[in-house]
């Protein structure tokens, strides 16, 4: 049958904006009105027939919404009553007619005026789907309104008598909580039964939302009143306890303990010593000094990570970009890291590693470790060896001392919660041994990693095992450590930083963070690259960068002031202006040092904190044959200057000097800074140099220095340190470095920017060493006619020169 269709109503009302509510048809509700666009909106309504457009804006925080903010559907409802508040506020009470769409808004100062069209509702025909949905839909209703607080009986009876599909799904949206934009969506479904489907599964949400939440509640609550049932029934159990005179249980105490004990897995021996001490522990008095020592023991065994171990991470590119964002260069060991990680990806089961960084102070050991454990995922604990004399302190006490404890070992583990940690021993080469033992021998079986999986604390005397876990040891000097434990370590030496180095470490690293830790930022505080490195070569001079960061510190401070004092808005640091901030320079560059002259070598020399330049002088004298030695030489160093002049005797021909030297000259050996002791073979060739260098009176290069042990025979015989030694040329602008032959192997060892700025010779014989190093070779003697003596011929370039070559 054919029905009617219905004409929509075209009216222009009055428009009032809500925030966070949207009215449906047939809804009754009252909500306060304060905006005066609103109140001006409602004035006008009820001056006329009382009908006003009721629209949801879509932000709530916008006070004056435009037409942009606004929803395109509202409703047209009558206003039933007006009440005024207290203030400036009204509070409203409406009633929904009918649906409607803007058409057009406008707009004036004072409020919005709005040309709506009724919105018709298509008409449902299909009787059976009408009441399929309304059986679904009061279903869902009535499971709803069993978990949904507050909705009252009045609802429930409305909702079960209500046979009209458009007016229930605008009843049921009316009466429940759901955000703002999906009830205007219900709003906008115009067809009653698409209207009625998206509000199902709404309900069907919120039911399975408020079940949840209601399961969540319940189980809070049951915990609550299970916690409250325990503690009102320890709390009758410690009084009655204490009237009995039965306050401690150590039977009860010791089978807690063993339950714990169980849940550890531990080996059967570890096992059945734990038992065997709890057992102890169920037999004594609760208070005895016994019972407090075995009490302590297995608390320290129960706290102890056994079986605990974190997984590596064996990404090796991710463990490389780690390693590279903490530290500049320190290839070896980010290699020899990056080599372990690849092991422990294709073989799962490998021991631990025992790793010994040795190099100078500064140059990134300790912090470095740091950075391996954070690229392998592993925790990482420290434990400082410097001035340790007990060996206890490795091994810990036995329990027959009073206050005795685990050694520092076990103690770090511990503090890590797992057995695998990385573990630092810092300044292994500094621990000493007295009366108590010698800590450096305990350390033995704890960096064997084929004895470490049964390490026994003396405090502990069950073995726990370290087979996993990774050491990480530092050293300065090599020779201060023990025979036996250096052949358990792995050593990696880290070299000096060059001044290109220390430059982007400083540029890179000390720079950003000592800004940072000052409060200050870079755009504040500029140092130019130009002032770094006039920081580098004038204020510090040294193998590592701590130095070099305490100049960045001071830089920072007096900045701090500056701009605290409002003197500066920003400082820059140039090289013109950086004595203002550091004071004068502190090192100048030793002109002397790199200009020729006669019987003056430059000598290379290895030290605990890196390379040195240490120049040697001879001066020859009239006399009758002594030698001096002086500079704070040592025993095997004086031998070399002995050995270097019987040398010299043995060939005083060839280099054309006086046979009798020895008896009518005296020659004195020095070496400068001469409160510093100095010793070692190495200075043999430097020595010989200057020796033929004083008796022919021809000047040595001060562009070259030199290394190397001598022999009777004029052979130069390898030496240690070659990388320290070339770094401390590299460092002085000397332009050619002389090095034994034996040593050819060992230049693979020195650094790049070395290779690329210093002439490396490799000599066999000093005859090698006087071709480079003399300014010119000895020639034929004449004979002096004023005294009879042969002196050698010396050109005009052999003068002693006072300008640097």
């Amino acid at each position: 049958m054919e029905t009617k269709r219905q004409i929509s109503r075209l009216s222009t009302l009055p428009l009032l904006a809500l925030r966070g509510l949207v009215v449906f048809p047939d809804m009754v509700l009252h909500f306060d009105v304060g905006r005066k666009k609103s109140m001006l909106a409602l004035n006008e309504a009820m001056s006329s027939d009382q009908t006003i457009f009721l629209i949801t804006q879509r932000d709530l925080r916008d006070d004056d919404p435009d037409e942009e903010s606004l929803y395109a559907v509202g409703v047209v409802a009558k206003i039933r009553q007006v009440l005024r508040l207290p203030g400036d506020n009204v509070r409203v009470l409406v009633e929904g007619l009918y649906r409607a769409k803007i058409k057009e808004i406008t707009g004036s100062d004072t409020y919005y005026t709005a040309k709506v069209r009724e919105c018709i509702s298509r008409r449902v025909t299909e009787e059976i789907r009408v009441q399929a949905l309304l059986r679904q839909c009061r279903n869902s209703f009535e499971e709803y309104a069993v978990f949904a607080p507050k909705i009252s009986p009045d609802v429930l009876l409305g909702v079960s008598t209500m046979d009209d599909l458009d007016k229930l799904s605008d009843y049921i949206a009316s009466n429940i909580l759901l955000p703002t934009e999906e009830k205007q969506l219900l709003l906008e479904t115009l067809d009653p039964e698409k209207r009625m489907e998206k509000l199902i599964i709404v309900l069907e949400r919120e039911i399975s939302i408020l079940s949840v939440e209601q399961g969540i509640r319940e189980r809070v609550q049951e915990q609550i009143d299970q916690n409250q049932k325990e503690y009102y029934l320890r709390e009758q159990i410690k009084v009655i306890a204490q009237e009995l005179g039965e306050a401690d249980n150590p039977q009860d105490e010791a089978q807690s303990y063993i339950d714990k004990i169980k849940s550890l897995k531990l080996d059967a021996e570890s096992e059945k010593k734990m038992f065997d001490e709890c057992a102890r522990l169920s037999k004594m008095p609760a208070g005895s000094h016994e019972a407090t020592v075995i009490r302590g023991l297995i608390e320290t065994c129960l706290s102890l990570p056994w079986n605990k171990f974190t997984k590596d991470n064996l990404i090796i590119d991710n463990a490389a970009k780690v390693l590279d964002r903490d530290h500049y260069g320190l290839e070896k060991v980010k290699e020899r890291i990056l080599e372990s990680l690849a092991v422990q990806k294709m073989a799962s089961k490998t021991k631990g590693q025992v790793i010994c960084l040795a190099g100078p102070p500064g140059v990134g050991k300790t912090s470095i470790a740091k950075s391996i454990a954070q690229a392998m995922g592993r925790k990482y604990v420290r434990v400082s060896l410097g001035g340790m004399r007990d060996e206890a302190d490795i091994r810990g006490h036995r329990r027959t001392y009073i206050g005795a404890m685990p050694g520092r070992i076990i103690n770090a583990i511990r503090q890590a919660g797992s057995a695998n940690p990385l573990f630092l021993l810092d300044e292994i080469d500094k621990m000493g041994n007295d009366f108590r033992g010698d800590p450096a021998s305990a350390m033995l079986e704890v960096l064997d990693t084929e004895q470490n999986s049964l390490f026994r604390d003396h405090y502990l005397e069950i073995p726990f095992d370290l087979s996993q876990v990774m050491f990480v040891t530092t050293a300065n000097n090599l020779n201060n450590i023990p025979k036996p434990l250096y052949d358990r370590m792995e050593i990696i030496e880290i070299p000096s930083y060059t001044s290109e180095e220390k430059f982007h470490i400083a540029k890179k690293f000390l720079l950003k963070k000592q800004v940072k830790l000052h409060g200050l930022d870079l755009r504040r505080l500029r140092i130019s690259d130009d002032a770094i490195r006039e920081i580098i070569d004038g204020y510090t001079r040294e193998s590592g960068v701590r130095g070099l960061e305490r100049c960045i510190i001071k830089i920072c401070r007096k900045t701090a002031r500056r701009l605290v004092d409002g003197n500066n808005k920003s400082v820059k640091i140039l090289p013109e202006n950086i004595e203002e901030y550091l004071g004068p320079r502190r090192y100048k560059d030793d002109v002397n040092s790199i200009c020729d002259g006669v019987g003056v070598v430059n000598g290379l020399a290895w030290t605990s904190v890196g390379g040195e330049m240490m120049p040697i002088e001879v001066a020859i004298l009239d006399g009758t044959g002594k030698i001096e030695l002086t500079g704070s030489m040592g025993d095997v160093m004086k031998e070399s200057a002995r050995t270097a002049i019987s040398y010299v005797r043995s060939r005083a021909a060839e280099f054309f000097i006086d046979k009798d030297f020895y008896k009518t000259k005296d020659i004195h050996i020095h070496v400068p800074e001469g409160a510093v002791p100095k010793d070692g073979p190495s200075a043999g060739v430097t020595i010989a140099t200057a020796i033929i260098s004083a008796l022919t009176n021809i000047p040595v290069s001060g562009n070259v220095a030199m290394t190397g042990e001598i022999t009777l025979r004029g052979r130069i015989l390898p030496i240690g340190g070659l990388r320290e030694k070339t770094m401390a040329a590299y460092r002085h602008l000397i332009k050619t470095v002389i090095i034994p032959g034996g040593n050819q192997a060992d230049m693979v060892e020195i650094d790049k920017a070395v290779l690329d700025n210093i002439n490396i010779i490799t000599a066999d014989h000093l005859d090698t060493v006087i071709s480079h190093s003399l300014v010119s070779m000895p020639t034929a003697r004449q004979e002096d006619k004023k005294d009879g003596r042969f002196i050698p011929t010396v050109s005009d370039d052999n003068i002693h020169k006072s300008v640097p070559q």
